[in-house]
């Protein structure tokens, strides 16, 4: 009986529910842990909980609670400002986050591709974007697309071979930093070249594409009949017995030699008077404060009529300054570091993203934000994309700037002449600015 009463006192322990008592704040209210009860922070300064490895808890100056049910930590840590929003964000907006970790991957030989589109993120209508890796050798078949095709190279070496309307040919060796462009409609070709082969990031002109569509050589000549190649290329359809039964897609090829050796050499081969490549990181950046900017667009790369981009370096603990686009949505995606951005959609709403290496971002266009790098010792690397021609924003620093101070000082500090003195001086001088440094 003794141990029957012990039996049934230690199973009614083990029952016993954690209360919301059970979970201590994981900080001591002195430190500069902001996620406990005690903790004040009236101006919502930003915090790094996955660089310092903080465990983020919805306590902010006093109110909310711990978690009782099933959390996902790691998503936590990675998305604060979702789990503790600063207090200026309010009213519904959609998701304008997404990771390509979150992406289905198809794997092939050598190589794989994942893709962002308005399936994976609902906001991302004007951009589609895919991240592809290319082993040494690996192709992506010739092909072409209804679409536009724009690509960074992250890493590694890539060859590009295509073809313009007028029959010229190009191919182009391309590395970390570089850029290609193809129209609609024009077929081309990519290789991993080097030993480790390549990975870049494709950017699409309509949010709705889809990797899995393209029109590939192997594909309509699988799709063709025999009779109509042998035609086509005055040969016996014999020849063609051999032809792949289904498309390639990416596999691996033979090794390439240098271009001169693979250049093309018949009579009436010739050149292509377009350039489908241009080496963004070559290009002179802007200094700033707080960072370095460079924008390519069809004033510098003629032939990339529909997309346009900025790279930006963002400092440690610097800030893409308040700003916002007139011609289009911003399509972002991060190569380095961890940011949080707050967007302005108007009517009282803003919503607090958090973003880390591998996240796209999706800002609609004339929504006010900035780019606030987390971190006081890694920069943000980070390209801004967008469908249109050139690259366009307004600085919300120039606008007060040149904007009559009467007028300014009566919008904002109507009720406070010294606040509005601080402001306006701080202004008088709107110099261009687009990276601020952090303040001293």
């Amino acid at each position: 009986m003794k141990l029957l009463t012990l039996s049934l006192l230690a199973s009614s322990c083990l029952a016993v529910p954690i209360t919301e008592w059970d979970q201590k704040p994981i900080a001591d209210p002195e430190s500069n842990n902001p996620y406990n009860p005690k903790y004040r922070d009236p101006y919502d300064h930003k915090v790094d909980s996955y660089g310092k490895n903080w465990q983020p808890l919805p306590w902010r100056n006093g109110d909310g609670a711990t978690v009782l049910g099933p959390q996902n930590k790691d998503r936590e840590r990675q998305n604060p400002d979702l789990f503790r929003p600063p207090s200026t964000d309010h009213g519904s907006m959609s998701n304008l986050r997404w990771s390509f970790a979150d992406s289905h991957t198809r794997i092939e030989e050598g190589g794989w591709t994942r893709q962002t589109t308005v399936r994976e993120l609902g906001a991302s209508t004007e951009i589609a974007g895919v991240n592809m890796r290319l082993d040494y050798g690996v192709i992506r078949e010739l092909h072409w697309h209804k679409q536009a095709e724009w690509a960074y190279v992250l890493k590694g070496n890539v060859r590009i071979t295509a073809l313009d309307t007028e029959g010229g040919q190009f191919i182009d060796d391309l590395q970390e930093g570089d850029l290609w462009y193809f129209p609609s409609g024009h077929p081309h070709s990519l290789q991993g070249l080097s030993p480790n082969g390549t990975e870049f990031l494709l950017v699409f002109d309509d949010g709705n594409f889809n990797e899995e569509s393209t029109f590939l050589l192997t594909d309509w000549l699988a799709h063709t009949p025999k009779a109509v190649l042998a035609e086509n290329f005055q040969l016996s359809p014999e020849v063609f017995n051999t032809i792949p039964k289904s498309e390639k897609y990416i596999f691996q090829g033979t090794l390439p030699g240098s271009i001169d050796d693979e250049l093309p050499k018949g009579k009436n081969v010739k050149q292509s008077k377009l350039q489908f490549t241009h080496k963004m990181l070559d290009q002179e950046p802007r200094n700033t404060t707080g960072g370095l900017v460079r924008i390519t667009d069809s004033r510098n790369f003629p032939i990339s009529k529909t997309i346009a981009a900025a790279h930006l370096d963002i400092g440690p603990g610097a800030m893409r300054e308040m700003h916002w686009h007139p011609n289009a949505d911003e399509w972002s995606f991060f190569i380095k570091g961890r940011a949080r951005v707050t967007v302005f959609a108007g009517e009282g709403t803003a919503r607090t993203f958090d973003f880390m290496a591998g996240d796209v971002g999706v800002i609609p266009r004339n929504m006010g934000h900035f780019i606030e790098n987390l971190s006081d010792d890694e920069p943000v690397e980070v390209l801004e994309i967008f469908k249109a021609d050139k690259f366009e924003d307004f600085s919300l620093f120039q606008w007060m700037g040149e904007t009559p101070r009467r007028m300014v000082a009566d919008h904002i500090f109507a009720n406070d002449k010294e606040g509005a003195e601080k402001f306006l001086k701080a202004v008088e001088n709107p110099v261009e600015d687009p990276i601020r440094a952090a303040p001293e």
